[in-house]
């Protein structure tokens, strides 16, 4: 028997039909506590909100009889039942320690003790993201773990970078290639064994000789890979912004590239995430006009909650916010002889929209370049959402370091930047790059390697 705690149906509505054959109990207090959430345009009322209805659907027209015996999980249509689902009834622990009831959590957890006593035959497990949540009750008894469905990786360190590096030289583990050469592109077609072949589509290769390709096609047996020169990657000038090592060079090849719709970057700070996202949109909108806008957004627990009544446009509160990409903008035009002229220049040119996450819901944006900067902060759910809003001829672009994670019940493993980038792996359109650190300053780099 899985319980599943309040935050696991926020963190995934869908959460109810992730659980195979097991029987998942949903405890009176749960539904409460998404009661008591499920009024509002944040984010996490929404997700309250498709919770609610998920059990109504799956509940249906059961007797009171049958949910508290468990009703049956139906998928689909023709689909046969797996494992049930019930409501579990608050009640009182009779052991000799039970936990004060001022608490929802405790509530939950002498609950579960005392079914528990009921059903000593079977395994009753919590289903929780606070890890509080699940220390207390395996302090008092009762086996708790995290919810798993979502985490598509058991390691961090397994998660792609979107290149493959090769001591010295990249042929010196090839023994036949073709080689190819039309419309001045150079590509090389090579049988996909050893370490080819783990690479996926739009991974780079780079070696310490100066060979920088790309992967722009594969089969089960060959992998074709694009020669990329490294003197034309280094200095592509993109918004005047010249990359800095071989990694951003990379970075702006994914981000110029018309044929990508998804772009991924993650790095620590100061690696140059948004100042690259930033320049190659404005190239893209103001430039080559590929695109019509940028719409820049970002979730922190402050814009999960309702952006205020005082006097102001949408724009100007969400401007605090997203101060990383006007003091980015700023970096871009730091040598122009008047840079405040030149940042509200641009500003008043260049189509840039600063948007609430709340109101992106349900929006379609068509030919636009949508930035989600510190999207390390979002459920996978609600990257989702995101994502889906992505019309005809749009590009998206993820920013996020996810060793800085500031959202509860949130960790590297279970952020939707994480999720995104591990099942987006093997997406045609999409690409991804992690960033190497580059020191911002004297200051930072000793403060990197001292503190």
């Amino acid at each position: 028997m899985y319980v599943l705690d309040t935050n696991v149906l926020i963190h995934d509505p869908n959460a109810l039909l992730n659980f195979e054959e097991h029987d998942v109990i949903i405890p009176m207090t749960v539904l409460e506590e998404l009661d008591n959430l499920k009024s509002g345009k944040q984010a996490v009322a929404a997700d309250c909100r498709q919770a609610i209805r998920n059990i109504d659907k799956l509940l249906g027209d059961a007797s009171p009889r049958d949910i508290e015996k468990g009703v049956p999980i139906v998928r689909g249509k023709k689909a046969q039942p797996l494992g049930a689902l019930s409501i579990l009834m608050s009640t009182d622990y009779q052991g000799n320690h039970g936990l004060p009831e001022h608490l929802n959590d405790n509530k939950i957890i002498n609950t579960l003790a005392a079914l528990q006593n009921r059903h000593k035959s079977r395994d009753i497990i919590l289903v929780s993201k606070d890890i509080n949540m699940r220390l207390k009750a395996r302090g008092f008894g009762v086996e708790a773990q995290d919810y798993h469905n979502d985490m598509l990786l058991d390691d961090i360190d397994l998660l792609p970078k979107g290149y493959k590096e090769f001591p010295n030289s990249f042929w010196d583990t090839i023994e036949k290639v073709e080689t190819i050469q039309r419309e001045g592109i150079t590509e090389h077609i090579l049988r996909r064994e050893g370490d080819l072949a783990k690479l996926t589509i739009n991974e780079f290769v780079i070696d310490e000789q100066g060979f920088v390709g790309k992967v722009s096609d594969l089969s089960d047996n060959q992998i074709v890979i694009r020669d990329l020169h490294q003197h034309d990657l280094m200095n592509e000038e993109v918004w005047g912004l010249v990359p800095r090592d071989i990694y951003q060079a990379i970075a702006l090849n994914l981000l110029l590239d018309p044929d990508i719709h998804l772009v991924n970057l993650t790095g620590s700070a100061g690696s140059g995430k948004t100042i690259l996202a930033l320049a190659a949109c404005i190239e893209m909108t103001v430039a080559s006009k590929i695109y019509k806008r940028i719409i820049a957004t970002r979730s922190t627990q402050g814009l999960d909650e309702d952006i205020g009544f005082l006097p102001g446009t949408e724009a100007e509160k969400m401007e605090p916010w997203l101060g990383a990409i006007v003091d980015n903008l700023e970096a871009l035009h730091e040598d122009d002889e008047n840079m405040t002229a030149s940042v509200d220049y641009i500003l008043s040119k260049v189509p840039l929209h600063f948007k609430s996450m709340n109101y992106i819901r349900g929006r379609s944006f068509q030919h636009s370049l949508i930035i989600i900067d510190e999207s390390q902060n979002l459920t996978p759910h609600q990257i989702k959402t995101i994502i889906t809003r992505a019309g005809n001829g749009s590009k998206v672009i993820c920013l996020g370091n996810l060793a800085q994670i500031d959202t509860p019940y949130l960790s590297a493993l279970s952020s939707g930047l994480t999720y995104m980038t591990e099942r987006f792996k093997t997406f045609r359109h999409g690409g991804h790059i992690h960033l190497q650190g580059v020191p911002r300053s004297v200051l930072a780099e000793y403060a990197e390697a001292n503190l």
